[in-house]
C-alpha cells in the first residue's frame, strides 16, 4: 500500500534551514535522512521524495463567486509549513508509521501520514 508522508518545519525556522550556509545540526540531520533513504531503496519501499519551495512562492487555487482565481502565497499565515513530501509503497499502516518515526527522530519535524486511494485502499 502506498503513502503520502508529508514533513512540516516550522515557518520561523524555514529560512535556516534553506539558507546558503545551513548549520552543522541541519546538514546532520540531513545526512542521517539520505542514510534512511538509501536503506528504503535497497528495501524497495521507496517511491520518491522532494522538498518544497517556500511557502511566499506558492500560488493558491479557489472557486469564488466571480469564477476560479489564483492568489499569490498560502492560503493562510502558517506557523507550519509543509516543506517535502515522500511516498513510500509498504505493507501497511504499521511500517508507514514505523518508516515516519525514523525520519521524525532523524529530523525532528512532524510527519503526517495519508494513504494513498489506489487499487489496494481498503476503507
Amino acid at each position: 500500500m502506498k503513502y503520502l508522508l508529508l514533513g512540516y518545519t516550522p515557518a520561523a525556522a524555514w529560512d535556516a534551514a534553506t539558507a546558503d550556509s545551513p548549520t552543522d545540526e541541519a546538514m546532520a540531520a540531513f545526512a542521517a535522512y539520505q542514510e534512511f533513504e538509501r536503506e528504503l531503496i535497497e528495501s524497495g519501499e521507496f517511491v520518491g521524495s522532494e522538498g518544497l519551495g517556500h511557502p511566499a512562492v506558492s500560488t493558491t487555487i479557489r472557486k469564488t463567486p466571480d469564477g476560479v482565481t489564483a492568489t499569490d502565497g498560502p492560503f493562510a499565515e502558517l506557523k507550519e509549513v509543509l516543506a517535502s513530501f515522500a511516498v513510500i509503497d509498504v505493507s501497511g499502516r504499521e511500517r508507514a508509521v514505523e518508516i515516519a518515526s525514523r525520519i521524525v527522530e532523524a529530523l525532528g519535524e512532524p510527519i503526517e501520514i495519508r494513504p494513498i486511494m489506489g487499487e489496494d485502499f481498503i476503507t
